[in-house]
């Protein structure tokens, strides 16, 4: 299984992006797929969760209401995120698990990571 993670750029303040993480190999729908997002000198932190089939979404009080987790029930899972302020600013990961977890020990496979700059 691999994970492919884009979508990232810089945006100003207030606007948005739509990050896209390709996984290829089969799918199961038991999947956890989560977003987190690594800021620079900062831990890397919990963004957003979902089950492959779309049931049991779960946000960071800090994105809550502005991010918004889907999957295409296809092979990609998205994370569309409104509002954006420059605290968003940060690496952002997609990953794999197979429990329900916000934990990234968790997830054993990880997208290699796109940019999100917010500008103020």
């Amino acid at each position: 299984v691999q994970l492919q993670a884009s979508g990232g750029g810089l945006v100003q303040a207030g606007g948005s992006l739509r990050l896209s993480c390709v996984v290829s190999g089969r799918i199961f729908s038991s999947w956890v797929m989560g977003w987190f997002r690594q800021a620079p000198g900062k831990d890397r932190e919990f963004v957003a969760l979902s089950r492959w089939n779309g049931r049991g979404t779960g946000y960071a009080d800090s994105v809550k209401g502005r991010f918004t987790i889907s999957t295409n029930n296809g092979n990609t899972v998205y994370l569309q995120m409104n509002s954006l302020k420059p605290e968003d600013t940060a690496v952002y990961y997609c990953a794999r698990a197979t429990s329900y977890s916000t934990f990234s020990s968790d997830y054993d496979r990880w997208g290699q990571g796109t940019q999100v700059t917010v500008s103020s």
